[in-house]
């Protein structure tokens, strides 16, 4: 091993309590996106590794102390693993910077903020309740409970990966559950280094478990191990079908949050000050990877070029540079592969005849993968740029007449995560939030998620939701519960 790779920190997975290699020994390099050097080594894992964890997975679930523990106390471990997150929140975003390119300080807010998750569903975990059914059955009782489903698989994406494992982990270890956990191979250090929280807090071993790698090599064998119970995955709509199909092979059950194309509605009645910080918040903030980017700006033609100048002149003062600085608003594209893809896209609007107002090419003056906040004008709905989930800092605008004009372009799209309205009318913003085929619709805000609201898509944006008391559900199984009275049975042949 020369001295180059000898210096990089070297990262183990955690199975069955243990901190362990690949099987093969085989590691891969992490890249920090803003310097795009290399600086920690991370386990490759194969199908050996996935077997492994699914069955200390499968083995804490039916025996030893996770299922013998009362709600109240998975409840309490969750509440402490929230401490402790709280505690080392600081620490985990920094390895998310360096991991994936974004703002330390959003990354900061996302690693405090996640700890909420746990205590919540941490409190939630004793709390999950059946019912007694009334009967027309003489002489029975019925009743339900719920149970939980068993390996819970959660596949978790690059952007955002510790507070989207939240969401997955947190009501699955309450309903009851055991996981076994994914992250993408671009930025696996910050849930290796999450793990040892979950050491830390003292859950029994097999309880949770991480293994590394990529897709094809320990993504699929995870999502078609016969002991996995349940898939829970974030990514795009087209990796998020392949999963479904599968997993529908093997007659899981699924909760997919996949990509977005999400309207951002300006009308000639809204303060406009204020849209444009709407806009700026819905594209430009991390760089544009959020599946709930405000990607398509519409905005009433009354005011469209008075309102795409605000927004240009606004634009232009975002500082690139880098993530750690709390200065910097712009940093890099997180992954090489999704640098190329935001550039090609950069290409396609101009081949389509769009324009770009602002940017629309790389950002020469940085090292790493930066791409220069764009906005294109010009856009037509039917365009490429304006359908196809980019994820990066591009923004197409496109004007519109009405409201009518405005919900026909905003739901004219495969995808429905979220959606964005702008306006002073209250009329009109609830019937917007009504029409708008989105599971998130923000009316004068964006960007705002909560442990305490479902977060989850229509159409090619998924399958489920994450958040939010009733969620809970997703994680767990209804058994209905028959009790006889009688004293004697009655002829077996007819059915009761």
């Amino acid at each position: 091993m020369d001295a180059k790779v000898e210096s990089l920190t070297r990262y183990k997975m955690w199975i069955g309590g243990e901190w362990t290699d690949a099987a093969g020994g085989e590691v891969f390099e992490t890249h920090n996106p803003y310097t795009g050097k290399a600086w920690a080594l991370i386990p490759r894992a194969n199908a050996t590794d996935v077997d492994r964890a699914v069955k200390a997975a499968h083995k804490a679930f039916t025996s030893g102390p996770w299922p013998k523990m009362s709600a109240s106390q998975r409840g309490a471990l969750l509440r402490k693993l929230g401490d402790l997150i709280t505690e080392n929140a600081e620490k985990l975003a920094k390895i998310e910077v360096a991991d994936n390119g974004k703002l330390f300080s959003e990354m900061r807010g996302q690693t405090g903020y996640m700890a909420q998750w746990y205590y919540y569903f941490g409190g939630l975990a004793d709390k999950i309740e059946g019912s007694v059914i009334p009967s027309d059955k003489a002489e029975t009782f019925n009743y339900t409970e719920h149970e939980p489903l068993g390996v819970v698989a959660a596949i978790v994406p690059w952007n955002s990966p510790l507070l989207l494992t939240a969401w997955k982990l947190a009501p699955a270890l309450a309903a009851g559950n055991t996981a076994v956990i994914k992250p993408s191979e671009f930025t696996s250090a910050s849930l290796l280094e999450f793990c040892k929280l979950i050491e830390q807090a003292g859950f029994p071993p097999g309880v949770v478990n991480a293994v590394t790698g990529f897709g094809g090599e320990a993504g699929g064998p995870l999502v078609e191990h016969p002991l996995v119970a349940k898939i829970t995955f974030t990514g795009s709509d087209t990796t998020g079908q392949r999963i479904y199909e599968t997993a529908a092979r093997g007659m899981k059950r699924v909760s997919l949050e996949l990509g977005g194309k999400s309207p951002n509605i300006v009308f000639d009645d809204a303060n406009l000050d204020n849209a444009v910080k709407g806009a700026i918040s819905g594209i430009f903030a991390a760089t544009g990877q959020t599946c709930i980017a405000g990607s398509r700006l519409l905005v009433q033609r009354s005011i469209h070029d008075q309102f795409v100048e605000k927004l240009v002149a606004f634009a232009k003062t975002a500082r690139m540079g880098d993530p750690m600085s709390l200065d910097t608003q712009v940093g890099p594209v997180t992954t090489p592969p999704q640098y190329k893809k935001v550039l090609e896209y950069l290409d396609i609007a101009k081949t389509e005849g769009a324009t770009a107002a602002l940017g629309g090419k790389r950002a020469e003056q940085f090292g790493g993968y930066f791409v220069e906040p764009t906005i294109f004008i010009n856009v037509k709905n039917s365009m490429r740029i304006a359908q196809e989930e980019v994820f990066g800092p591009v923004l197409s605008v496109i004007p519109f007449e009405d409201e009518e004009d405005a919900i026909a372009i905003g739901n004219d799209v495969v995808f429905g995560l979220a959606a964005g309205v702008w306006t002073q009318s209250m009329r009109r913003a609830f019937t917007m939030a009504k029409r708008l085929q989105a599971g998130t619709v923000w009316i004068n805000t964006y960007r705002a998620v909560s442990y305490l609201s479902p977060f989850g898509g229509y159409k090619r944006s998924g399958i489920g939701r994450e958040s939010g008391q009733d969620m809970i559900k997703e994680y767990l199984q209804t058994k209905s519960v028959w009790i006889s009275m009688a004293t004697e049975v009655p002829n077996p042949f007819v059915m009761r």
